[in-house]
């Protein structure tokens, strides 16, 4: 896979594209349109607050992750996937399911 060039990437964030702005109107509609928080995690690290400071633009922060492993798709700060990351068009990144993560619901 070629590395992908970041110096094309925006730095402001597009909002995400819908799509479909008719909301769902069947019987599990008031479901359906709840909205929900997904992350995509590639990895993580620790690091003092002295060198998070000394951080600057182009600076790399290595990740316990291995480029070929899964990244970790949460859906409200739960892990429910995991998948690879893909580029699609116009350099944008996606992520494509691997595995759907099955958990027993904690219904405390």
């Amino acid at each position: 896979m070629p590395p992908l060039n970041l110096d094309m990437l925006d730095d402001d964030p597009k909002p995400m594209e819908k799509p479909s702005e008719k909301p769902y109107d069947g019987p599990m509609g008031a479901i359906y349109n709840v909205p929900v928080d997904v992350q995509v995690v590639l990895g993580r690290t620790s690091m003092l607050v002295a060198q998070l400071l000394k951080l600057g633009r182009g600076a790399v922060l290595e990740l316990e992750r291995k480029v070929d492993e899964p990244v970790e798709v949460l859906v409200n700060h739960r892990l429910v996937a995991r998948g690879e990351v893909v580029i699609v068009e116009d350099q944008r990144l996606g992520v494509t399911l691997t595995e759907i993560v099955r958990t027993d619901l904690d219904l405390d």
